[in-house]
């Protein structure tokens, strides 16, 4: 195998120079630095990265930790990562935490026991303080939600601003009996978002009793069997905002199987095959690709100039995109009879 010594003997310069080439050092000039990737090119030479993890103490790898890589959204979000991490030459450490607040700090300081060169999170917890002492040796990004007893860089969507647009969207059809369907509010998303709703409706004066909070698990199946419970308990809304994808996930079988193609969806973020339902669902474009860019770019600008002044928290707009489930007026009539709701296939289809 050709070393970087080789490199430097093929070229008659220094092990150093063929290093501070490798390194892209900016005070190299261009002649030394041709011949020198020249000579890399012409004998194959490939760097040992684990012999520069040994002398730096620390991995050529940043680490990235999600809830759930089988969610569409956190696969998009980490695969962007992927990309960006690529172009730079550097692995990706990845790992799907859950949805459990206590599986956080013993998930993200397995990876950052693996000496990464930095790090992007989504929190779980109410509490990433734990990080604190991490942060002067390894730069921690952490993207969709703010970490809390902890100064460091962010990257979120517009979750309130998405709220407000799809609750008015229903509301300028004409519905005035919604129901917002989530996760669980330990979710700082589904929090802002349910404060988004509620805010919206309070400024219309709206009652309470005819706009509904329905809270589910985090799987598409467990929401869905929290909807079919809230439907046969009360009233039938004629409208859905729900809180992100794994949500509508699981409310599109229900509503085929009661054939109430009829009752209006707006939903946080788009999945796949979403363009397959009909009607077709309308939702708030969250891009996960721009979250997990944005992210991928900040914790390299962190590795790259440590000391350059940086915003600590960059929100991304989000807009409606409509699709024909959020543009359906309500119906003439409620169609509701309780015996209907009783035997529901909860299976995706």
């Amino acid at each position: 195998m050709t070393t970087m010594r080789d490199v430097a003997l093929r070229c008659g310069v220094s092990v150093k120079t063929v290093s501070r080439v490798f390194n892209d050092d900016p005070y190299v000039s261009a002649d030394t630095r041709e011949r020198v990737l020249r000579a890399m090119r012409e004998s194959n030479y490939v760097p040992n990265l684990l012999a520069r993890t040994f002398r730096s103490g620390r991995d050529t790898a940043i680490a990235i930790a999600v809830p759930d890589l089988s969610d569409p959204f956190f696969a998009t979000l980490t695969h962007a990562v992927e990309q960006v991490a690529h172009q730079r030459g550097v692995a990706v450490v990845i790992a799907s935490m859950g949805y459990e607040p206590d599986d956080e700090q013993p998930a993200m300081e397995a990876l950052l026991h693996r000496m990464v060169v930095g790090a992007i999170a989504t929190p779980i917890s109410s509490d990433q303080s734990y990080l604190k002492r991490w942060q002067h040796k390894t730069p921690i990004v952490f993207v969709d939600r703010t970490p809390t007893g902890i100064v460091a860089d962010s990257i979120v969507s517009d979750d309130h601003g998405g709220g407000v647009t799809a609750t008015r969207h229903l509301l300028d059809h004409g519905h005035t009996s919604l129901a917002f369907v989530g996760d669980t509010l330990n979710v700082q998303t589904t929090r802002r978002r349910l404060e988004a709703y509620q805010s919206v409706l309070h400024e219309a004066g709206m009652v309470d009793s005819a706009n509904s909070v329905v809270l589910g698990g985090t799987s598409s199946s467990e929401m869905a069997s929290s909807f079919v419970e809230f439907l046969r308990e009360s009233d039938e809304p004629t409208a859905i905002f729900s809180s992100n994808a794994r949500c509508t996930i699981g409310l599109i079988p229900v509503l085929q199987s009661l054939g109430r193609t009829d009752m209006a969806v707006v939903g946080f973020g788009d999945f796949p095959l979403s363009g397959s339902v009909r009607p077709a669902i309308s939702f708030i474009e969250q891009d996960p690709v721009r979250l997990g860019r944005a992210a991928a770019v900040r914790l390299f600008q962190r590795l790259d100039t440590p000391n350059r002044r940086l915003k600590r928290q960059v929100m991304l707009d989000v807009g409606l995109v409509a699709c024909g489930s959020g543009e359906q007026p309500p119906p003439r009539r409620s169609v509701k009879t309780r015996h209907r709701y009783a035997a529901v296939d909860l299976e995706p289809a």
